[in-house]
């Protein structure tokens, strides 16, 4: 296993100097915003790794992924703006459909700014916010904003996890990239179950008739539940 790890790590050595490997990196962090099973932590770890100590490269990936990051949640802002109520109805469409777009509403209404902030750190929940901000109207200017800092810190925190690794084994950065990956799955645990236990404790606080739960819009009624998920949210965390 490590010999091939060793022999894959040996062929992306060689590309560092291309600068299609920032491209690439680039468009896996955007896409992610849309596809979610892109490895777009995992690529920008890597080539932190990689890179090892090269600090101004290091800055430079810092850059490129948070720049392709941000790009590619536009893009998911932009689809939901422009599909509007047919996008609310195809994000309601079955049962985990409506199950994901009932938590991105709700979370907007009562969290707008830390959701957008924080929504890729959630399981599919980059997708969901990236649509759901769109096509209930969270204006540009907001969005933007908010997208780029989460998007910048998301950057950093890869990038760092990545540069542990290469630091921690410079003449052996197979063993980096196992390390990386494994400081990476630790902290996305304890960021799930955090996530989860403060979900628990909030649905326990909640009665059932609390007015401020969000009701999903019926499917015939989708640009009426737009129109009133966009007087809501122009109004969030002001």
């Amino acid at each position: 296993m490590f010999e091939l790890l060793s022999r894959i790590v040996e062929l992306l050595q060689s590309t560092l100097d291309s600068p299609w490997l920032w491209l690439i990196v680039a468009a896996v962090a955007g896409l992610d915003a849309l596809l979610p099973f892109m490895p777009s932590e995992t690529t920008v770890v890597t080539v932190a790794v990689l890179l090892g100590v090269d600090l101004p490269r290091l800055a430079l990936l810092v850059v490129v992924a948070a720049v392709g990051a941000l790009l590619g949640d536009c893009l998911s802002h932009w689809i939901g703006r422009r599909a509007g109520p047919r996008m609310l109805a195809l994000l309601q469409r079955g049962e985990k459909g409506q199950a994901r777009y009932d938590w991105a509403r709700n979370q907007l209404a009562r969290h707008g700014s830390l959701l957008i902030v924080a929504a890729r750190y959630i399981p599919g929940g980059r997708v969901a916010t990236g649509l759901a901000t769109g096509s209930m109207g969270v204006p540009w200017g907001r969005f933007i904003a908010l997208d780029a800092l989460g998007a910048s810190i998301w950057a950093v925190y890869s990038v760092l996890i990545g540069c542990i690794g290469g630091a921690s084994f410079a003449d052996e950065p197979h063993k980096g990239l196992l390390l990386s990956f494994a400081i990476g799955l630790l902290m996305m645990g304890v960021i799930e179950i955090v996530r989860r236990l403060r979900s628990r404790y909030a649905a326990q606080r909640l009665p059932d008739g609390d007015p401020e739960r969000v009701r999903l819009p019926a499917r015939g009624g989708a640009q009426r539940g737009a129109r009133r998920g966009s007087a809501k949210l122009s109004g969030l965390d002001r």
